[in-house]
């Protein structure tokens, strides 16, 4: 359990500091811009689990259909936030991009 918690936090912490860093040299705005960081989020999430299955105990290594999976939960997520009202419904203020970030990683968690 505790390495499945590991993985989860260096995820995030490597997406949330290592997309911004790669979006920066794609040229694209707009909307579109969500769903670029969507993919990269996934293809982050997906690394770091390459990397981590390798270092710490007890973590399966993933698939192409893990990559898949955080692939499409990802832009689902990134999807969620053009549904008019559906960001401005939640009582907590939120990025946008906490949204395609966690469906990359629920995405990873759900294929072993």
């Amino acid at each position: 359990m505790l390495p499945r918690i590991v993985l989860i936090l260096l995820q995030v912490a490597a997406s949330w500091f290592i997309a911004p860093q790669i979006i920066r040299y794609i040229p694209i705005g707009g909307e579109l811009r969500l769903f670029v960081f969507a993919i990269i989020f996934a293809i982050i999430v997906w690394v770091v689990g390459l990397i981590s299955a390798e270092i710490l105990k007890d973590t399966a290594r993933p698939s192409p259909s893990t990559l898949t999976a955080a692939l499409v939960c990802a832009l689902v997520g990134a999807g969620l936030t053009l549904i008019p009202g559906l960001v401005q419904a939640i009582p907590i203020k939120l990025n946008v991009l906490y949204f395609p970030l966690a469906g990359a990683i629920l995405g990873y968690l759900f294929v072993k």
